[in-house]
């Protein structure tokens, strides 16, 4: 039953979440133009019922017959839903938005078994013809249903929630939904409880009074600022004191609020703080009668307040403002209490947060690697999350930024894991969400991972796609190479390093690196070989002026230990048809040169010292560079 909510609730966000954008678009057309709004305008205002109850409907209605009939189902969805705005009178009867989320995908789900019937039975060049003609007539049928039976039936069950809403607020009891909402946004309900559930009465709400509370149950920041405030000034972990800030910097301005879920999972009874913090909000925005004009997505401080209507940015902010302060005044205490008594890590959290959502689908924990079968065919990977605005966009970034100079060829993007592109080479998602992914994009390789931030998984993909190999095992047979394992650190010394050498060819530009390795001790002399073999399988120029040569996977049992050279060419060696003036050589055991690799990508983010780094003659300029 858990599973089956949590699917069902997922289900219902994935139709409302790709559309935020025209919800917000509402929501400023709403609260700048009406007659009590920022800049009154009749004429601009009259926009605001059409997008209500025709853009909105049409638009959810389209995705939720794509989720289920893929682009058919988005035509025939769009079809189905007008029959039950008709049905309620249009702009005179009730906004269709949770009509919507049953015709869409009721309409998909038609035209789907009917494209399964006819698969294998249609007549050689009546293809469009009954292609364009079932979507129609079927679109009709289904338009008529909704008119007479749904469109009615949606109001009425419309009417019932939000009059139970209503009956809720005027005995002031809304604040207690704060018990249910606060525990459910850790366990990754969050979009399906705002988006899913929230929006829709809000959107009622908002069409009778210009604003509602609902908008403001689940989106509000304060409760979790509180939280990571907590952590950030009465911590006793430096690691996560110090990541603190951060995660304050991305929950509050960015408005991502997973990014908090971690600290309340290293000691869960701090839950206690932000569900105080969000009933006190609740209860003081009842008591004044604020509300939002449209949905703040992301839970971001500016969306919030950007949908607050003008005479009420005051209180929306003093709101928030008590949401922080009761929260973090609760889970401090609570910090000092249960770190003193040796409470999780932030790491272990995290695995704990990979843990729960693995289970919430039933399905292992994420492995710690995943092998990429041939990096150097990668183009495109995509970090797919539930909604596709959240976790994976900013797991899209980082990622993005830290392989961006090695492997230019590669785009990173993110969406939502129902809309997997079909030329997706690597999806990148979370274990829970790994069923869905596998159907989305059944012919992508597949990398899960438990934590879009942080996690070993990305290491190893970070690792393949720019050294365009497998990653390898270290095997320790003697005790004190262990201790020198464990240092972890491949460090560039004077002896790893040559400037200001004349042009010469790609091959002995490859071969000159390779006899660097062998001189450092790192590699066997056929490791040499095995670079020039690599060569000819995928070039090593990785753009910028930079190339990366390195041996082949089966020349792994050559290399002795991790370690990287640097040839300097001012002039620039040919590699193709781009020149590289800084020509960097590989040997790996697992991952001990990833952090060097980091380093480097990290110079290149510098074009100055990037330039530099192509024509200067002071080595111990370059080993701090690198270091």
């Amino acid at each position: 039953m858990k599973q089956g909510l949590q699917r069902f609730g997922k289900f219902l966000s994935a139709m409302v979440m790709p559309n935020i954008g025209a919800f917000i678009a509402w929501g400023f057309i709403t609260a700048l133009f009406i007659p009590d709004g920022w800049i009154p305008n009749e004429g601009l205002a009259s926009i605001h019922p059409y997008m209500l109850f025709f853009v909105l409907p049409i638009l959810i209605a389209a995705q939720g017959g794509y989720l289920v009939g893929g682009e058919r189902g988005r035509v025939i969805g769009a079809i189905a839903v007008m029959g039950a705005i008709a049905g309620v009178h249009g702009t005179e009867g009730q906004p269709m938005l949770m009509g919507a989320m049953i015709m869409g995908p009721l309409a998909g789900f038609v035209i789907k078994k009917f494209d399964q019937a006819m698969d294998g039975h249609m007549p050689a060049g009546f293809e469009m013809l009954i292609n364009n003609f079932s979507v129609g007539i079927l679109g009709m049928l289904i338009a008529i249903l909704g008119y007479f039976f749904i469109g009615p039936f949606m109001a009425a069950i419309l009417a019932v929630l939000t009059a139970g809403v209503e009956a809720l607020t005027n005995a002031n009891l809304l604040p207690l939904t704060a018990i249910f909402i606060e525990p459910a946004k850790v366990l990754f309900l969050n979009n399906a409880i705002n988006h899913g559930i929230f929006t829709p009465i809000g959107v009622e709400q908002a069409a009778e009074t210009g604003k509602s509370i609902m908008y403001m149950l689940e989106a509000n920041p304060g409760p979790g600022l509180g939280v990571l405030l907590a952590y950030w000034l009465g911590s006793k972990d430096k690691a996560t004191k110090d990541s603190a800030p951060g995660a304050i910097i991305i929950h509050f301005l960015g408005g991502i609020h997973e990014i908090y879920f971690p600290y309340i999972l290293m000691n869960p009874v701090i839950i206690a703080g932000p569900i105080v913090g969000n009933i006190a909000a609740i209860f003081f925005f009842n008591l004044f009668n604020v509300g939002l004009k449209g949905p703040s997505s992301p839970g971001s401080i500016i969306a919030f307040l950007s949908m607050a209507p003008k005479d009420q940015v005051i209180l929306v902010i003093i709101g928030v403002a008590l949401a922080a302060a009761i929260s973090f005044a609760i889970s401090l205490p609570i910090l000092k209490a249960t770190e003193a008594k040796g409470g999780k890590s932030l790491e272990d959290a995290q695995a704990q947060m990979a843990g729960m959502k693995a289970e919430a689908k039933g399905v292992a924990a994420p492995a710690a690697s995943t092998v990429i079968n041939d990096p150097a065919q990668i183009r495109k990977i995509i970090f797919a999350c539930d909604a596709g605005m959240g976790s994976s966009a900013m797991g899209a970034t980082k990622f993005r930024n830290r392989i961006k100079a090695v492997r230019p060829d590669i785009t990173v993007k993110n969406t939502s894991v129902d809309n997997i592109p079909a030329d997706c080479d690597i999806a990148v998602v979370q274990t829970v969400l790994a069923e869905r992914a596998r159907k989305s994009c059944p012919n992508a390789q597949l990398v899960t991972i438990g934590n879009f931030l942080a996690d070993p998984a990305l290491d190893d993909l970070y690792i393949q796609v720019t050294t365009l190999d497998k990653p390898t095992e270290t095997v320790i047979e003697d005790p004190s190479d262990a201790e020198e394992t464990a240092a972890g650190a491949v460090k560039m010394t004077p002896e790893c390093i040559a400037l200001k050498q004349a042009p010469v060819s790609k091959e002995e530009a490859i071969r000159a690196a390779g006899e660097l390795l062998v001189k450092s001790g790192a590699v066997e002399p056929s490791y040499i070989d095995a670079m020039l073999e690599r060569e000819k399988l995928v070039s090593t120029y990785m753009g910028m002026g930079i190339a990366i040569p390195h041996g082949t996977t089966q020349a792994k049992g050559t290399v002795k230990k991790s370690q990287i050279v640097m040839i300097q060419y001012p002039e620039g060696v040919d590699f193709g048809e781009e020149k590289a003036q800084l020509v960097f050589g590989i040997a790996g055991i697992g991952d001990e040169h990833l952090d060097l690799l980091a380093k480097i990508a990290d110079c290149l983010d510098d074009l100055d010292v990037l330039e530099k780094m192509k024509t200067t003659d002071d080595i111990d300029w370059i080993i701090k560079q690198l270091s």
